[in-house]
């Protein structure tokens, strides 16, 4: 593990390892480079890149400057990019996939951009998050109600059924989410009011895949159609059996691919 100091002197945890071109890893809400996607799908990226693990600002071994504020995370992002030679592709998932959206339209030096189920509400009539949903999760965090926070994020941000709230807090798992329960806000600033940012999106210039799993519900594989379309020249992906828990082994193909490193095996992908 090492770290690099941020803009705001922020030191960011960062783990590297393999060889070729640079490729950093950003995860979406909870997970950091311990816990979560990443840490299972870097094992199968090591041989085609140089592959950049991190945690994300307040998550991990990385620090937490207040006040928060979605630049800084894109300041972190850059002192990556600067710390793996001054470019590199960027695969981010969920949330992370929204942080690397506004990276890209700032102007980091992103050589391509992937992107896995940004959670965007697109033509949404069911489940909106709260209004004041990015408050209440710091206002739990910051009152010691941790698990409350994690619980509030699954049922009444994610949407999911209260019983997953309950059911969660008897899973080994549980304790990691609590760790790290007051970036839930962070990642509530980045996404906003969960709509897409279309003039964000559309200001991007590299080339961008945009994926989603078949299995997905059907709130994010629309996410992923909008926001191919708003990025010019987007592509789009969609995995077959896949879901928003994406099987390392699947997609790691799949990006490689994209990266410009191997042949694409045709049965992985069921085209757009």
């Amino acid at each position: 593990m090492k770290k690099v100091l941020s803009s705001d002197g922020t030191p960011i945890a960062y783990e590297r390892s393999g060889n070729g071109p640079p490729l950093i890893l950003v995860d979406g809400a909870l997970c950091s480079r311990q816990f979560g996607p990443m840490p299972k799908l870097a094992p199968h990226l090591v041989q085609h890149f140089t592959v950049f693990t991190y945690d994300r600002r307040g998550r991990g071994d990385s620090g937490d400057t207040a006040p928060y504020a979605k630049q800084r995370e894109v300041e972190d992002l850059e002192a990556l990019i600067n710390e793996a030679g001054g470019s590199a592709a960027v695969y981010a998932i969920s949330s992370g996939a929204a942080l690397a959206i506004e990276a890209a339209c700032r102007g980091l030096k992103i050589s391509k951009l992937a992107l896995y189920e940004p959670p965007f509400m697109v033509g949404q009539t069911g489940h909106r998050p709260p209004p004041d949903h990015q408050a209440r999760l710091a206002s739990l965090a910051s009152s010691g109600r941790r698990g409350d926070a994690v619980k509030f994020f699954i049922t009444k941000v994610v949407g999911m059924p209260a019983v997953f709230g309950f059911v969660m807090q008897w899973m080994p798992m549980w304790s990691k989410l609590k760790a790290v329960a007051h970036t839930l806000a962070y990642d509530a600033a980045i996404m906003g009011d969960y709509s897409l940012p279309t003039q964000r999106a559309a200001c991007i210039t590299v080339p961008t895949l945009v994926m989603g799993g078949e299995k997905s519900p059907a709130v994010l594989r629309r996410a992923v159609q909008t926001v191919a379309d708003a990025i010019p020249n987007a592509q789009r992906q969609i995995l077959k059996g896949q879901t928003h828990d994406v099987k390392p082994d699947v997609l790691a193909p799949v990006l490689v691919a994209f990266l410009g490193r191997a042949g694409l095996p045709a049965s992985v992908l069921e085209a757009a």
